[in-house]
């Protein structure tokens, strides 16, 4: 954990202002083998602050990416049914715009397994994937997807272009520039690879969706940074790059899909974005100053709601062993007292144990079978899937319980 001079990563202000704090969490996608229980386990402080002079909202402590992404990094983007197909649609959307060949070449940042990159290679498009987590890169590379096995960076870009002479007619990052510590280099690293007509399509989590949904909970030390589009605005044009075309998604409860080109040819809607965060407050501390007020709320409904259902005797499991649930259960205090077992679909977490409190993780028919009274929805952003998924469990008689933005019950 790297203990640092407070200032903002992306416009180098002193000014920040503090918005929230959600104590000292353990890692968030660290999950646990069996005989690593009783090994110490990182902690950091989690707080949140806003920075009045380019408005990025950020945490204030880093821990290393090495430390967070190359130790059994345990997400598989091509885990989830819903991903693939809102990346399949993506990535023939960004096939029409550009009219890509097979002399075309897509680079993605963050590439995890290879989900994104197969819609381009199935057309005979070059590829080449960049990311640190070994697993999910050796997935990718059996995949017959070409991929480097580091980090993204400004000197990565250097030695691709000027030393191996490779440029990317498309550059993507899906859910990476979050967690980048060094915004600048990373964003002066996209112009370098980037052709002179080329396209960088770049997906982040939405600061104004996380606010007005109060969605505490993806607030992690994976995520270093949160998102306005005035914030990322200013961010890409420091680096003579501009944001053309924006689309608002649904992934991360909230999400942004840009558009960034070096040529500037802004579209309307990016401008009406623009003003529409403005009118919102979105630039200013007064957006940010009851969110903490509000997760307080949220936090003494819940955890009402879950000791009342204890005390009738009620068990409850939890499903989605995900980073935004190694927040909540950190910062609320729930522990196996309170939640019996959580399961995810994930496979590569089955048979493994969450960070801080220990609770185990198991496949999803364990609710049909073992049949829990309640069940907490920690990956509350998948709420439609999963209860298609688990519709049995729910005709049975199961419930669910939704701790975001308000608490209810399914």
């Amino acid at each position: 954990m790297e203990e640092e001079k407070v200032v903002c990563r992306s416009c180098g202000s002193e000014h920040l202002q503090h918005v929230l704090s959600l104590g000292t969490t353990p890692l968030a996608d660290r999950l646990l083998t069996e005989d690593q229980l009783d090994e110490p386990e990182i902690t950091a402080p989690l707080d949140l602050v806003f920075c009045p002079d380019c408005t990025l909202t950020q945490i204030t402590v880093s821990v290393s990416p090495e430390e967070l992404f190359q130790h059994d990094y345990p997400y598989f983007s091509s885990a989830l049914p819903s991903l693939l197909e809102h990346f399949g649609k993506s990535a023939g959307d960004i096939m029409k715009r550009k009219k890509l060949t097979d002399e075309s070449l897509v680079v993605e940042a963050a590439s995890n397994d290879g989900y994104m990159l197969k819609f381009f290679q199935k057309k005979g498009i070059q590829v080449l994937g960049i990311d640190p987590a070994q697993g999910p890169a050796e997935v990718a590379v059996k995949k017959g997807i070409p991929t480097l096995n580091t980090f993204f960076s400004e000197e990565i870009a250097t030695q691709l272009h000027y030393v191996e002479d490779r440029s990317a007619d498309v550059f993507l990052a899906n859910n990476v520039l979050a967690h980048v510590p060094d915004i600048n280099g990373f964003v002066e690293g996209i112009n370098i690879m980037l052709k002179d007509d080329g396209l960088a399509v770049i997906e982040v989590k939405y600061v104004g969706d996380l606010v007005e949904q109060c969605e505490f909970d993806t607030i992690y030390h994976q995520h270093i940074s949160y998102f306005s589009l005035i914030a990322l605005d200013k961010l890409f044009r420091r680096h003579g790059l501009y944001i053309n075309d924006v689309m608002k998604i649904w992934t991360q409860g909230g999400s942004l899909r840009i558009f960034v080109e070096k040529n500037e040819n802004v579209k309307d809607n990016v401008k009406n974005l623009l003003v529409e965060e403005v009118t919102k407050g979105i630039d200013k501390f007064e957006f940010y100053e009851h969110f903490a007020d509000r997760v307080r709320r949220i936090k003494d409904s819940l955890m009402e709601t879950l000791y009342d259902l204890k005390k009738q005797n009620k068990r409850i499991a939890a499903y989605g062993a995900a980073a935004k649930g190694t927040t909540l259960m950190s910062y609320y205090g729930i522990d196996k007292n309170l939640i019996d077992y959580i399961v995810d679909l994930n496979t590569f977490k089955h048979g493994r144990y969450m960070c801080g409190n220990h609770i185990p993780i198991y496949p999803p028919s364990r609710l049909f079978e073992d049949h829990p009274d309640y069940v907490l929805l920690l990956a509350w952003n998948y709420k439609e899937q999963v209860i298609k998924q688990q519709q049995d469990y729910l005709n049975s008689g199961g419930h669910f319980i939704i701790p975001v933005p308000e608490v209810q019950m399914v």
